[in-house]
């Protein structure tokens, strides 16, 4: 059969190619390939704005967490059984930030934003923004949660099983916290590989915001994973345990904070702890030891006697030094050998008084959150007049605090707002914790509260200070720090350090005890003036090229711990003075910045670290 028209095969051909040979179909192709980077565009545009404003909202519903947290943590005892309302507004905040977050992910996959993102330049914010939305949903799926549920779960394991029943629960989530602590580090380590300076500033500070909250989170999830790895074996849970809790003077600086007064031996069965023993540092002097901890620390402390003199046993900002000395010290004295060593201070009593409510002591004084510092390193002193009276005023202290934590502990309504507490005596470093358990000490060594001096590569900043005057005016000391990197030279970065130590002792009124100078310098001095001998930790590859002090050349005693220079200088510090000591130094690695080294004491350290431009760029 013959049709007219078009051949059938012109028609056929034109289908198979799909090319559109016609002018009007090319015309109609072109446009539409011209308009597709601007389709896409507004696409991207449309779902970035979407994006933003569910991140905005999981920001929201999260700051809004940390509230009622913080809230809860800060409540005191009595208002917590009313407070109980809050558990399930916070898993409402959690899911509810977990589905913007989610949400925001959504909006930034798919092709169009893929493909944006890979382009030179103009892609970097787009992949800035795709990085945060995923980031922010991982946080709000993998890590939060198990964290934010774990104290209700304890509470909830408290009531119906007592502390043995949370021990329990609490080993069974430390695989959780695990994950979460690992998922916490891979997100932060991602958000640090993304662009920090594209065209789009908004894009930058978002992701600056989000690295400056995983760098304060990460190490919080990897205390809360190692806390439940190693608090129900300490506390217990697989046979008794005993320690060495030491109450530390911060009137009297010490290495790991002050020296060591009133203690107590704490026995841990199951969860259940109780209290032994307590007494004062009078009952351990003149017990000898024989620990060997090394060429080093002998080199840098051997001739203070920490083996012997009590007082002298923690110079060293090394914590697990002093509890191997201390729990020594108890064998020999008792012949007992014990499971680690503790150490405490006021401010520590303080901040867990807060969560617990006052404590009451025989005589009738309140130990409150706000006067604990106050009471037992300032005002004991001219409360009594008697060294004997005020060193049993100091165990009363320390044993009707204990005895309210112990109440606290076996109350389910007070436990929550106990362990919220915790996490700030561990950040102000007024918590160390050391185990005679090679296993459970691993552990600890990698984490803040253990109390380790790190002997890791790297800028590493430590102010240490130790009373060399026998006096307790370090309730009055001030420190401040200042880091700042210098030029680049071939040896690495020139660093210079500012250290000012200012004494705030008046002029009069302060008890003879407090500013008596056991250490009867050759030279005049007056109520008030102080002698500290000032160490200053360097990273381990740091060399001094000089130092003054008040602007005069001076030498310091060198040294090493660790594997860490130390300088050192004996200074008279007069009252009502600051003095400023410059350290001159050459750090291989100075582009990164230091760790800083933060001994607790009364007053905490001021601490600048200056930035700098990297030396190869």
């Amino acid at each position: 059969m013959t049709f007219r028209g078009r051949p059938e095969c012109d028609g056929d051909a034109r289908g198979a190619s799909g090319l559109g040979q016609g002018p009007r179909t090319r015309t109609v192709l072109l446009a539409a390939a011209a308009a597709l980077p601007a389709a896409a565009a507004a696409w991207i545009g449309v779902t970035g704005w979407l994006a933003h404003g569910e991140l905005r909202a999981a920001q929201q519903d999260l700051d809004a967490l940390r509230e009622s947290v913080a809230t809860a943590a800060s409540r005191p005892a009595e208002a917590v059984a009313a407070g109980a309302a809050a558990e399930p507004d916070q898993d409402r905040l959690m899911r509810s930030a977990a589905a913007h977050a989610g949400r925001a992910h959504d909006l930034t996959t798919g092709p169009a934003w893929y493909t944006a993102a890979a382009l030179p330049f103009l892609g970097g914010p787009l992949d800035t923004v795709r990085g945060i939305a995923d980031a922010s949903d991982r946080l709000a799926g993998d890590v939060l949660p198990p964290l934010l549920r774990a104290v209700p779960r304890l509470s909830q394991g408290a009531e119906t099983g007592g502390i043995p029943r949370a021990l329990t629960e609490l080993e069974g989530q430390a695989p959780a916290f695990d994950r979460a602590a690992d998922a916490a580090t891979e997100v932060r380590d991602d958000i640090r590989r993304l662009h920090g300076s594209t065209w789009l500033p908004a894009a930058d500070r978002g992701r600056a915001q989000l690295a400056q909250q995983l760098d304060r989170l990460v190490p919080k999830t990897r205390d809360a994973a190692v806390a439940a790895r190693l608090a129900p074996s300490m506390l217990g849970a697989h046979g008794p345990r005993r320690y060495f809790l030491s109450f530390q003077n911060t009137a009297e600086a010490r290495g790991t904070g002050g020296l060591p007064g009133a203690f107590a031996v704490l026995r841990a069965d199951r969860g259940r702890l109780a209290f032994e023993r307590f007494g004062n540092n009078t009952d351990l002097d003149g017990v000898r030891t024989n620990v060997d901890l090394g060429a080093e620390f002998t080199a840098q402390y051997g001739n203070n006697g920490p083996g012997a003199m009590w007082a002298n046993s923690n110079m060293s900002p090394h914590f697990p030094y002093a509890g191997r000395l201390w729990t020594e010290a108890w064998r020999v004295y008792t012949g007992r050998r014990l499971d680690g060593a503790i150490a405490i201070d006021p401010g520590t009593l303080g901040l867990l008084l807060r969560a617990t409510g006052p404590a009451r002591m025989p005589d009738g004084t309140e130990l409150t959150a706000d006067n604990a510092v106050d009471l037992t390193e300032r005002a004991s002193y001219a409360r009594y007049e008697d060294v004997a009276a005020r060193k049993a005023f100091f165990v009363e202290a320390a044993r009707a605090a204990a005895g309210r934590l112990m109440t606290a502990i076996d109350d389910p309504r007070v436990l929550p707002a106990l362990l919220r507490a915790v996490p700030e005596v561990q950040r102000q470093g007024r918590m160390q914790v050391w185990s005679a358990h090679p296993a459970e000490q691993r552990l600890l060594a990698s984490r803040t509260f253990g109390g380790v001096l790190p002997d890791t590569p790297g800028p590493f900043a430590g102010l240490v200070v130790n009373n060399a005057a026998g006096t307790k005016l370090d309730y009055y000391l001030d420190r401040s720090l200042v880091w700042a990197p210098g030029a680049c030279t071939d040896t690495g970065r020139a660093v210079t350090v500012t250290a000012t130590l200012t004494n705030r002792a008046p002029v009069s009124g302060l008890p003879h005890y407090v500013t008596q100078r056991v250490d009867h310098p050759p030279y005049p001095t007056r109520p008030g003036d102080n002698r500290l001998l000032v160490s200053y930790y360097t990273g381990t590859d740091a060399t001094l090229t000089g130092a003054t002090l008040d602007g005069r050349r001076i030498d310091l005693i060198p040294g090493f711990e660790r594997g860490h220079p130390v300088h050192t200088l004996d200074l008279e510090l007069p009252r009502q003075s600051s003095r400023t000591l410059v350290l001159h130094l050459r750090e291989p690695q100075g582009d990164r910045p230091p760790t800083i080294l933060r001994q607790a004491l009364v007053t905490p350290l001021q601490a600048t670290v200056k930035p700098a431009a990297p030396c190869g760029g």
